[in-house]
């Protein structure tokens, strides 16, 4: 039997920029933004925690670097992870393959989950939830990485990222994922919505969205930001943030909420039912 139906609206990149960090406390203020996932290691993370801090009923999550982003730890300890400067490559399917390999960059790859862990723990924020940057989460052996870590830092619910007539070829991962979280007792959302539109969430977008809303925890998850394209990040010159944070913003889309998802919040709100 589907779960009666909530929504999550969650915003990436938290810590990325300013100016993202500017549209979380917007959308969440004044727009339907119920949580945000965390960069630790990332530019403006202190700017983010700080604006955390004054925001309580934001849900803060942890979104996990190991693709495409700054690392925690330094090249030293990481060397066959990132470039000198400390950061991730973007060539997921060799790194997957590499991981699955080589016991020696699943031990680095270890170490810096929980360093990433650690930092969050340090902000003194409530863990919400966990996810990572680009789903990195779907590979086996970073979630299981992630899971075995994640319990010395309290992690209980998790972002599975299966789309209603999402790609077939992600299904065999995401029924891995769903097993595994479930196997764990890390509570979870049945669908997201913003996978196949990722950087580009406007109010049609997210209006077409919530009009087909499936049954059960449904995560709306988006990139708002004050600015848009490549100042928020080299790899999102397509990206259309500003138009997300107006769609976050939209009374049009807030009516919509309302009407078919009235009950909304984080994923600790699962934990409580």
């Amino acid at each position: 039997m589907a779960r009666r139906r909530m929504l999550i609206v969650t915003a990436d990149d938290f810590g990325l920029h300013a100016d993202v960090n500017e549209a979380v406390e917007r959308a969440h203020c004044e727009g339907i933004l119920n949580a945000a996932s965390l960069m630790v290691g990332a530019p403006a993370t202190a700017d983010a925690v700080s604006r955390a801090h004054r925001l309580p009923a934001l849900h803060v999550g942890l979104h996990l670097v190991l693709a495409d982003g700054w690392s925690t730890l330094p090249w030293e300890s990481i060397p066959d992870l990132v470039d000198i400067d400390g950061r991730f490559g973007d060539a997921m399917v060799r790194d997957g393959v590499r991981l699955a390999l080589y016991p020696a960059l699943r031990t680095q790859l270890a170490a810096e989950i929980r360093a990433q862990f650690e930092a969050f723990a340090r902000t003194g924020l409530p863990l919400d939830h966990v996810n990572a940057h680009k789903h990195f989460h779907l590979h086996p052996t970073v979630l299981g990485l992630i899971l075995r870590i994640g319990r010395d830092y309290g992690l209980r619910a998790m972002r599975l990222p299966r789309e209603a007539n999402g790609p077939l070829f992600l299904r065999p991962w995401l029924a891995l994922l769903h097993r595994r979280l479930d196997r764990a007792g890390i509570a979870h959302n049945d669908f997201v919505c913003g996978l196949s539109s990722s950087g580009a969430m406007d109010e049609a977008a997210m209006l077409a969205a919530l009009d087909r809303l499936p049954h059960g925890v449904v995560e709306i998850y988006c990139h708002p930001a004050v600015s848009s394209g490549a100042r928020i990040g080299a790899s999102m010159a397509g990206y259309r943030h500003t138009d997300e944070l107006a769609a976050l913003l939209s009374p049009r889309v807030r009516a919509a909420a309302e009407r078919v998802a009235p009950r909304r919040g984080g994923f600790a709100d699962l934990l409580a039912a």
